[in-house]
């Protein structure tokens, strides 16, 4: 149970976040600007999401003391709750209906398919909220497609919920045209007016920054990386297997797991885990991957660190360690799930979220399954150097033709979609009403069908709370995955544009195209190292070197906002 949106269908957005080519097409055209700065809307004035104009448009923060989380964030972690629900204590967030009654469209990205309009559990929150929001839900799995087109016109709903990964093309350009500035409404103290929208860290408001306006309404996100390497804990204390502390002893540790007769392999694909224990910069987004080194920006394929990963990742697939399943790459069609449960392979680096996941799918059929986080290590065996991912990556936004009183109404809509847990408002938010679409059994509230197929998507994508991991079923897995986060989280660091919205010019929208499929050919085997190497080199001529100078003017001139 955590406040995470709903993921598309494939990489899930904190896992393979964006995947690089994915970051690619989140860039695909529209001007070149630092969509965090500007002091117009067509984004070309000067500031930055880190610099003094920036706080002046960031709401203030304050803390929410109307739930204490059982362990707090540190080094960038997400809240965890371990205690069990008692829906008769469920505190109050939102103590006065905020909404006006008026009527709000949303247009948001929804996987599966969505309940009619005047369901019990939209009617329970309109008339929780005081606004009655009309969904214009759309399929996640082609959303892009449909933003484009509305977007483009002139009918552009009260709200439009723009995730990071569909950020591609035109949409920045056109979020600093159509999108309306909620800066008079919320910046500084105006934002106390809305206490769970004050509770949202600051660097969450940061990212929601475009155009040198505060447009956005952030889903906050933890910065310490998604990815971990999940492993069959009941296996490896059957068998005595230890856990490894250097890429040598992972190298040992799947040899002596692998016994391709017995149809057991050590792992699957490692290529993410591989990035982050050899210290390769983020590609979950491409701003990510640009760091100044001893005063040399530079790009992560350029980096040593970069190549040692992917050596290493191709010489677990030569070794014949990786489950067969995985070599067949991004065409790879079955869900590796069922295998990973029968114990075919050991280690998966997957989303922190699948920790969780994958447990509570075999609780019932499979008692003796045990899912564990590995730590991330260093490759040379001493501490990992990691890097930071964005504080928020889900967006919506307010039309800007919307009226005074519209904004106000999306605006309370959004203060009780930001509730914590533990609250009446989080509760509904998340499962709906009780008896109708869900029912708390040993303190685990549990959908029933009606929940499953109503509380789906839609309100929790307007804004959330601070990121909160919340378990009460399994609490051992909510505090192991939020102290993982927390022991990583001090061996993070921010690379130089974390924090900031930025949008290449378009004519280096294709420079990394190919990039992710060559990374997966050569750790297959069917590409090899001095590939990669000769892409790097064709890189910085057909523009890489100009995108580095690009990119050095913005950082002379903006700064750095993990400086």
């Amino acid at each position: 149970m955590t406040n995470a949106a709903p993921a598309p269908a494939g990489p899930s957005r904190r896992s393979f976040l964006a995947s690089t080519a994915v970051a690619t097409a989140a860039v695909a055209g529209g001007m070149p600007l630092l969509a965090a700065c500007g002091g117009s809307d067509s984004g070309s004035g000067g500031g930055t999401s880190s610099g003094k104009d920036a706080k002046k448009i960031l709401p203030a923060y304050v803390a929410s003391d109307v739930v204490t989380p059982d362990i707090p964030a540190k080094n960038g972690s997400s809240v965890g709750f371990t205690s069990k629900l008692d829906v008769a204590t469920l505190k109050t967030s939102v103590p006065k209906k905020l909404g006006k009654g008026g009527k709000v469209t949303i247009m948001s990205p929804f996987w599966g398919s969505p309940p009619k309009q005047n369901n019990p559990y939209y009617t329970a929150m309109n008339q929780l909220i005081g606004v009655d929001v009309v969904w214009q839900n759309q399929d996640g799995n082609t959303y892009d497609q449909k933003l484009g087109a509305v977007l483009a016109s002139s009918d552009v709903p009260d709200v439009v919920v723009i995730p990071g990964w569909n950020m591609g093309g035109k949409i920045p350009s056109a979020i600093i045209s159509k999108f309306a500035d909620l800066g008079p409404y919320l910046s500084g103290d105006k934002v106390k007016e809305y206490p769970n929208l004050a509770a949202i860290p600051t660097d969450a408001w940061r990212r929601s920054i475009f155009g040198g306006r505060l447009r956005g309404l952030p889903q906050p996100a933890p910065s310490v990386t998604g990815i971990v390497p999940l492993y069959r804990k009941d296996v490896f204390d059957k068998e005595g297997y230890e856990i490894p502390t250097s890429a040598d002893e992972f190298m040992a540790l799947c040899k002596e797991i692998t016994d391709a007769k017995a149809k057991r392999w050590a792992c699957g694909d490692m290529k993410w885990t591989a990035f982050n224990i050899f210290g390769v910069l983020s590609g979950s987004e491409k701003p990510l991957g640009w760091n100044l080194f001893d005063g040399k920006l530079k790009y992560r394929i350029e980096t040593e660190e970069y190549l040692e990963a992917l050596e290493w990742t191709r010489k677990l697939f030569a070794a014949g360690y990786v489950h067969p399943d995985f070599k067949l790459g991004k065409s790879q069609a079955t869900d590796p799930s069922p295998k990973f449960a029968a114990g075919e392979f050991l280690i998966w680096n997957n989303n922190i979220v699948q920790w969780y996941g994958q447990q509570a799918a075999q609780a019932t059929q499979n008692p003796d399954f045990r899912i564990w986080g590995m730590d991330l290590f260093g490759h040379d065996g001493g501490n990992p150097a990691l890097w930071a991912e964005q504080p928020a990556g889900i967006f919506a936004f307010v039309s800007k033709k919307a009226s005074e009183s519209v904004i106000r109404d999306v605006l309370a809509v959004a203060d009780v979609t930001a509730a914590p847990y533990g609250t009446k408002e989080w509760m509904l938010t998340n499962y709906g009403v009780e008896g109708t679409h869900y029912t708390i059994k040993n303190g685990v509230p549990v959908k029933n069908d009606k929940g499953n197929n109503e509380v789906l998507n839609a309100y929790v994508m307007v804004a959330s709370p601070a990121a909160t991991t919340a378990h009460p079923d399994f609490p051992d897995i909510t505090k192991a995955s939020v102290e993982w986060q927390q022991r990583m989280g001090a061996f993070t660091r921010k690379s130089s544009f974390w924090g900031q919205q930025i949008t290449e010019p378009s004519r280096y929208t294709n420079l990394s195209n190919d990039i992710e499929q060559l990374e997966d050919d050569i750790a297959r085997g069917h590409k090899k190292i001095s590939d990669m190497q000769q892409f790097v080199s064709d890189w910085r001529s057909k523009g890489g070197d100009k995108l580095r100078d690009w990119y050095k003017k913005l950082l002379d001139e903006n700064g750095s906002a993990a400086s």
